[in-house]
């Protein structure tokens, strides 16, 4: 072997053994960065993903956040993610989920409570409750587990009685036991509900379409409290629930830094449920 060889091979040698030291010294400088995608709501989701991001990166975890169009449906975002095109979504509450699954069958799971957004009660024309007319029409939000929710914020603002039967906080107006108040009930696609809003005497919607169409939420002539049973919810495949990087993302929303962007951005118009 020539001495030219002989060189090449020590110095071959010294790039492994150095390439060696440093894997065991700076473990994380030797592997490529975990990517995790993350389909979300635009807001505050996204914005809270945003925040969290720099912080995930330290930690090697390249976040990727597809912020999802709202006319996309909620069956259809979590069809992709059971599929694995997304590893989380953001952009839904646990009741919702549960009726997804339910009907789907999807193999999905909950990786952590996030926040709440209190859903509301608004209107274009009236300042407060009293000040709502008999036979008020006012707008619901037609899928299953948002028009219970909206019609159990009717109910505990007395304009009317549900059913007492009613199960998996499912409902339509069709659950309505009595109209305390006279009042006409309109369920709609939530995607309209606030572009009809002049039309209207009133509306119930969630607060990121509240947020996303620039409405201060405290204009809300009620809501719901902090007690609200409907958190946002990463949520993965079943089997991927205790993934380092999603545990790594829970843990990143879940911070007391995270507590203090919500309380100074929402003002109250999202809560954190951790």
């Amino acid at each position: 072997m020539s001495v030219k060889s002989k060189n090449i091979i020590r110095v071959l040698g010294l790039l492994v053994a150095v390439a060696a030291f440093g894997a065991a010294f700076f473990p994380g400088a030797a592997s490529a960065a975990t990517k995790l995608k993350v389909a979300a709501a635009a807001v505050p989701h996204t914005e809270l993903l945003e925040f969290v991001k720099p912080k995930l990166a330290e930690q090697g975890i390249d976040l990727e956040i597809i912020t999802i169009d709202e006319s996309v449906g909620g069956t259809l975002l979590n069809e992709q993610t059971d599929n694995g095109e997304n590893d989380v979504n953001f952009f839904q509450h646990l009741p919702y989920l549960n009726s997804v699954k339910g009907e789907k069958k999807f193999d999905l799971a909950p990786a952590g409570n996030i926040h709440v957004e209190p859903i509301g009660f608004y209107s274009a024309k009236y300042k407060s409750k009293a000040d709502l007319p008999n036979k008020a029409k006012i707008a619901i939000p037609y899928d299953a587990t948002n028009e219970y929710r909206a019609l159990k914020l009717l109910e505990d603002n007395g304009f009317i009685k549900l059913k007492t039967d009613i199960v998996n906080f499912t409902a339509t107006k069709q659950d309505v036991a009595e109209y305390v108040k006279p009042i006409e009930i309109i369920e709609l696609d939530a995607g309209v509900i606030i572009r009809g809003a002049n039309e209207l005497d009133g509306y119930i919607t969630n607060t990121n379409r509240i947020l996303e169409a620039g409405i201060d939420a405290n204009t809300a002539l009620f809501r719901e409290d902090k007690n609200s049973p409907y958190a946002n919810v990463l949520v993965t495949k079943t089997a991927r629930v205790g993934d380092a990087a999603i545990v790594a993302l829970k843990n990143a929303l879940t911070t007391e830094d995270v507590r203090k962007f919500i309380a100074d951005k929402y003002k109250g118009a999202v809560v954190p449920a951790f």
